[in-house]
């Protein structure tokens, strides 16, 4: 990734930008933002769940073998290698 900042002095301006070469010949984007915008936009707050909210969400059998892999995954740590 190649970042720089700029600071326009007018609404049309020539960039002169050295890219590395495994970026030539490829779709580059480039994003345009103020700094103020980004520092001013607040994080999306999901609201917060409890696990009584998931209740129901896995089938009995899909629950069983989670917790067999579980079983399994920890049975695989404990053991001398």
């Amino acid at each position: 990734m190649v970042q720089t900042v700029v600071t326009p002095l007018k609404a049309n301006f020539d960039m002169e930008v050295a890219l590395p070469d495994n970026y030539v010949g490829k779709k580059v984007h480039v994003f345009f933002y103020i700094d103020e915008e980004v520092q001013n936009t607040k994080p999306l707050l999901l609201p917060k769940k409890k696990p009584s909210d998931f209740f129901g969400t896995l089938s009995i059998e899909d629950g069983e073998k989670m917790q067999a892999y579980v079983t399994q995954s920890r049975d695989e740590w404990e053991r001398n290698i």
